[in-house]
């Protein structure tokens, strides 16, 4: 058993597997944090303006105004 091991140690010249595991980890992190920065500014844009009313859509699926009485 004692040979397995130092012949796996000797083989093994890559990263240490926790190490790669952070690396990872915070890429994706890192990568999420961006995404949410690029979102939070578009909203910060989005609030600076006043709504439009919205056009009359005819072929809107869930109707917003009042039925019609009959």
């Amino acid at each position: 058993m004692n040979a397995l091991i130092l012949a796996s140690e000797a083989a093994s010249n890559g990263m240490d597997p926790h190490t790669f595991a952070v690396l990872v980890g915070g890429g994706i992190f890192a990568a999420l944090m961006v995404l949410l920065l690029i979102t939070v500014s578009y909203t910060n844009v989005g609030n600076r303006h006043d709504a439009k009313p919205e056009p009359e859509d005819t072929h809107r699926q869930f109707k917003t105004h009042a039925p019609h009485s009959h």
